[in-house]
């Protein structure tokens, strides 16, 4: 099969893959010159800035009064997580999904109550009048809308948890929980522990 697809010299990145599906999905042929190859690049550059703009390194002092057992930011308008580690040494920000709704999102102070790999899903009674057609049960595996790990929050029904969707990171899709994607949280999974102090804003 001869394609006709043009190779870029750039580095692919996700956000640079999604960018550019998001632009030939929008209408635009793909470029058969190199002058359109060019203007193609730069705009799917631009866009990743755009997406990262946001995702700024914070400080944990004004979002906590110590840094005991860990401690987690969810910042809901611009859709990331943040860890510390209590010795500081390790700093990490990832993409998140955020909930659908406001009516769907708690903010305030929480902590990491349980830790689970390879999570079975059971929709809340919220969800199962919203969704009468959803399954009652979902065991661990590539169906589990949990993804690979979840972290169970003091509150009840609320978990930062991985997802198979990615398409659901970056935007507001989850019924009120906080997804990554699955290396992202498998990463935090063995970051986190159980006590680590959580907020979300």
């Amino acid at each position: 099969m001869n394609s006709k697809v043009p190779s870029f010299p750039c580095r692919v990145t996700r956000r640079r893959f999604v960018g550019g599906s998001a632009a030939l999905l929008g209408g635009l042929a793909a470029p058969a010159v190199l002058g359109q190859t060019v203007e193609m690049e730069q705009s799917i550059a631009q866009g990743a800035r755009r997406n990262t703009a946001m995702f700024r390194a914070l400080d944990w002092q004004p979002y906590f009064s110590d840094l005991r057992n860990g401690a987690v930011l969810v910042d809901i308008s611009s859709r990331a997580l943040h860890y510390w580690s209590e010795d500081r040494a390790v700093y990490k920000v990832y993409p998140t999904s955020v909930p659908m709704s406001e009516d769907l999102t708690r903010r305030g102070r929480t902590s990491i109550i349980r830790k689970v790999e390879g999570p079975d899903w059971r929709p809340t009674p919220a969800m199962k009048q919203r969704n009468p057609e959803w399954p009652d049960y979902v065991p661990p595996g590539p169906d589990n809308p949990l993804g690979t790990h979840a972290l169970h929050l003091s509150w009840t029904y609320y978990r930062i948890h991985g997802t198979h969707d990615t398409r659901k990171i970056g935007r507001r899709s989850s019924n009120g929980c906080v997804g990554l994607y699955n290396e992202h949280i498998a990463e935090l999974f063995d970051l986190a522990k159980v006590g680590t102090q959580v907020l979300l804003i």
